[in-house]
């Protein structure tokens, strides 16, 4: 991939006939014992022990040819923190246009990755949505929040390896959340695995995947998934997109140690 175009909340690069937005929604900050030593274990302490982790909320605009554009995740919206919901500001920033947003593609269906769906004075973010591409395993979440009632007649189920076209896959990554979901594009030149919430604290989760998150809904589970994925990336040379992973939360796997670390592409 080729980057194109860095501004303070957007990357814009090219890989193939394609080209790959990098967008912010913003940051929150987490407190740093959510963090664990690995399943049923103890909090892993970082080395210099802050009581906070800011985790970089990051959503990926796909546009291919003659198509119109793939969002993943569109954040928080209004419904968090003050410092998420800023994904307008980012695509205004990069001169995108809301109305050329045709799907977007879920990864799971905590707040920071779906509220975006709408703007915070309550409006449809993206008035020409034609589908929500989403885990079946996923749908009893969005359904059971009323605010997204207007959305539902949307839904666009997937299982794992369904393609939602010529060059974009989905990808079951579970352990996060039901029917946590990853999308992986294959633009011709690289494989690029757009992997949700697989990572939570970069700092310590490359070097040490074992490491869990307090929110997963199974560490067990959560723990072997990042392990197998981070293991894939680093032999294909895939490159890895994160929500979390501090933006532009697009870069490398590469071993290091006994563990991994992250190139980023900027």
């Amino acid at each position: 991939m080729i980057v194109t175009s860095q501004s303070a909340n957007a990357l814009s690069c090219t890989s193939g006939s394609w080209k790959i937005w990098s967008l912010s929604d913003g940051h929150v900050d987490m407190p740093a014992d959510l963090l664990r030593r690995g399943p049923g274990l103890g909090k892993y302490t970082l080395a210099q022990e802050p009581s906070l982790v800011r985790l970089s909320v990051n959503c990926f605009l796909l546009e291919g040819a003659g198509n119109n554009g793939v969002l993943i995740d569109c954040g928080a919206g209004g419904q968090w923190e003050p410092s998420l919901g800023h994904l307008d500001g980012a695509m205004a920033e990069a001169g995108i246009d809301p109305s050329s947003i045709g799907v977007v593609a879920l990864t799971h269906t905590h707040l920071d990755h779906l509220n975006g769906l709408i703007t915070r004075d309550g409006r449809v973010a993206f008035a020409n949505l034609s589908r929500i591409v989403i885990a079946h395993d996923a749908v009893a979440g969005f359904v059971d929040q009323p605010h997204l009632e207007r959305f539902r007649h949307l839904l666009a189920p997937v299982r794992d390896g369904d393609r939602l076209g010529g060059h974009l896959a989905a990808l079951a990554i579970p352990g996060h959340a039901p029917g946590h979901m990853a999308y992986v594009l294959d633009s011709g030149e690289d494989r690029v695995l757009f992997c949700g919430d697989l990572i939570h604290v970069p700092a310590a989760q490359f070097a040490r995947p074992e490491l869990t998150w307090g929110y997963d809904l199974d560490q067990s589970i959560s723990r072997a998934t990042r392990i197998n994925l981070l293991r894939e990336a680093s032999q294909t040379q895939a490159w890895l997109a994160g929500a979390h992973m501090a933006k532009p939360g697009i870069g490398r796997v590469v071993e290091e140690g006994s563990g991994y670390a992250l190139r980023s592409i900027a």
